[in-house]
């Protein structure tokens, strides 16, 4: 059964009059993108590009270890460049339709389906530099014809290429409030590929708005709680350190006190020890500062960066 399109669910243009408005995402935190119908789309000049994607799902009777309902199964893909996106690609207008080109980017990634405008879901334009409006198809199958579109992905041209796999969408959310889909939301997504995947969840009823906007905001949770863990280990792990160097000093020191003329050198010895010891903590309490100011993802990314480059 296709997904019933936006402008197939408003029926024929009216003749006179504005248009019904166009559903938005409406999820706290993430930005919204500007809706357009399909015939807007067409009447854009010749300075746009237009993107076609699809997103295939199938409703899955499923349980996860026997009590988490599936719900549905989704699919997305790891591109090359390491992001997440859906199937699809740019189409040139001058050729081919957007159904047409449409299927002949999926002929290259999946090998085995093709879409018509009865998929067609909605069209928005992307924000930045580039004038590029991306139409967004979804098309419901069996959880075998979904399975068999997997198989088939692996022997199409662009497998171990251009896609890298196909992955399933985990649409809940375990105790934790992080498993499931709040985890694979935190992930890179190609594009305008995130926000057509919760417009999608949203608009055709597969996940409820309030689990959307749960899912997101446990992504946005700032890490000072790991970062402060991360502090009172290696604070714990310097003063065991220091505790243990004090402590063979302390000995050392004793014994030195049945022999007078070593005794005052073992003391010179011990406070050393205390200042250094002291010295070791606050150095390594500028140390756990520093990630905390830099931004934890920040300070990650920079060195891979400069490997790869």
């Amino acid at each position: 059964m296709a997904a019933v399109g936006t402008m197939a669910a408003m029926g024929p243009l009216p003749a006179m009059g504005a248009l019904p408005p166009l559903p938005t995402l409406g999820v706290p935190g993430v930005p919204e993108l500007k809706p357009l119908t399909r015939y807007e789309a067409m009447r854009l000049g010749p300075g746009w590009s237009h993107s076609c994607h699809a997103m295939l799902y199938a409703p899955n009777p499923g349980m996860l270890f026997g009590r988490i309902p599936l719900r549905y199964a989704v699919l997305m893909q790891m591109r090359f460049d390491g992001l997440l996106g859906f199937p699809g690609g740019f189409v040139d207008r001058r050729y081919w339709s957007l159904e047409d080109g449409l299927n002949r980017v999926l002929g290259l990634g999946l090998g085995c389906v093709r879409l018509t405008e009865a998929d067609y879901l909605c069209s928005h334009l992307t924000e930045g530099p580039h004038r590029v409006v991306a139409h967004f198809y979804a098309r419901q199958l069996t959880l075998e014809e979904l399975h068999t579109i997997e198989i088939s992905a692996v022997h199409s041209r662009d497998h171990g290429m251009e896609v890298m796999g196909m992955v399933r969408v985990p649409l809940y959310t375990q105790k934790d409030r992080m498993g499931g889909l709040p985890n694979f939301l935190a992930n890179s997504f190609v594009g305008t590929a995130k926000f057509q995947l919760l417009f999608a969840l949203k608009i055709l009823n597969m996940v409820p708005e309030e689990k959307l906007a749960e899912a997101v905001a446990a992504t946005q949770k700032p890490k000072k709680a790991a970062i402060d863990h991360a502090g009172g280990a290696a604070g714990h792990l310097h003063g065991h350190k220091a505790g243990n160097e004090l402590g063979k000093a302390g000995n050392e020191l004793a014994e030195r006190a049945e022999h007078p003329g070593m005794a005052q050198a073992g003391a010179e010895q011990l406070a050393g020890l205390e200042g250094q010891a002291l010295a070791e903590q606050l150095a390594g309490a500028e140390a756990l500062e520093q990630p905390a100011g830099l931004g934890a993802d920040a300070v990650a990314e920079q060195p891979l960066a400069e490997v790869m480059e």
